[in-house]
């Protein structure tokens, strides 16, 4: 087979680099980033167990908690372990199919929260807009299915990177300036027309991160306009303490993705530490904050958790 075919990608390996400029501080990036991830593996396994072995909090809105845990869980586990790898050992080699692996477990986490999120927010808007169909349009038949299709939609958008990537020809640079294999990074190693590649990437964040968002935000508009329709202020502040953890999260997720996307589809930014720690935090900031911020803001969650620990 000709050399040249640029159907073949030639297996190889690539080096991240992780932050450039940083080697003598990598000892306490990697002893922080340690500390994050054995946090974000407790604090979810804890939220899992609590959920899996309290039967009131077999609820949709624990249900749907309970899912974005697991996505937390699976975003760490395939980015953190060879983080540690390179902070600690300088062991920043990984294999294209480790690497394409790595990208696609991403890629499935961070579209599975994206949906995860959104159910949660249609979750709040039939408990505080509709409440006596809640039991009804929610039950747990309903909530398997809903499950189900954001698993789908994540397979499905995450599946073609394999395709778009395996038909890429590296022109000899395998340096990535990250600390875990990102599509569009490698993409623009690529040495042949990666136009494809691009216009995917850019249809997949309309398609679910943007759509996502809106009607995210198009629920909450309605919440909040049925919360101050009600007559008592006590009544108003809990509905939105109940909304109060969500909205956290759905900062924490959409900000770093929107700016993740903006460096590297439209190259505005250039790869400085500063934006790629902001950009590239949220596989561990959001697994560790994610258990905290519902333990925290959730009283059923946070009772739990003090009569398991202190009783």
């Amino acid at each position: 087979m000709p050399a040249d075919n640029h159907s073949v990608f030639t297996p190889v390996t690539f080096i991240l680099t992780g932050f450039p400029g940083t080697e003598e501080s990598q000892v306490w990036l990697a002893v922080a980033f340690c500390l994050m991830y054995v946090a974000a593996l407790l604090g979810n396994s804890l939220l899992l167990y609590i959920i899996a072995t309290e039967r009131s909090l077999h609820e949709p809105m624990y249900l749907f908690l309970s899912m974005l845990a697991a996505a937390d869980l699976l975003l760490s586990t395939t980015t953190v372990p060879k983080m540690l790898a390179l902070f600690c050992f300088g062991a920043g080699e990984i294999s294209f199919a480790a690497c394409l692996t790595q990208i696609f477990f991403v890629h499935l986490s961070f579209i599975a929260e994206s949906g995860i999120l959104v159910a949660m927010a249609f979750d709040r808007y039939v408990a505080i807009c509709n409440p006596l169909r809640y039991t009804t349009l929610l039950s747990k038949p309903v909530i398997g299915k809903i499950g189900l299709a954001v698993l789908t939609r994540s397979f499905c958008f995450a599946f073609p990177i394999f395709f778009l990537m395996t038909r890429m020809k590296i022109c000899g640079n395998y340096l990535l300036p990250h600390i875990y294999c990102e599509y569009m990074i490698i993409t623009r190693l690529a040495c042949d027309n990666i136009t494809i590649n691009i216009w995917y990437d850019l249809a997949k964040a309309i398609s679910v991160i943007g759509l996502d968002a809106v009607l995210i935000a198009v629920s909450y508009v309605l919440i909040l306009r049925a919360v101050f329709q009600r007559r008592y202020q006590g009544a108003r502040l809990k509905a939105l303490r109940t909304c109060g953890s969500h909205i956290c999260v759905i900062l924490l997720y959409y900000v770093p993705t929107f700016v993740s996307f903006y460096e590297y589809q439209f190259e505005q930014i250039s790869h400085g530490n500063t934006i790629n720690l902001l950009a590239n935090i949220s596989v561990l900031l959001l697994p560790m904050l994610n258990p905290v911020i519902y333990g925290m803001m959730t009283k059923e969650i946070l009772k739990r958790v003090i009569k398991m620990f202190f009783f």
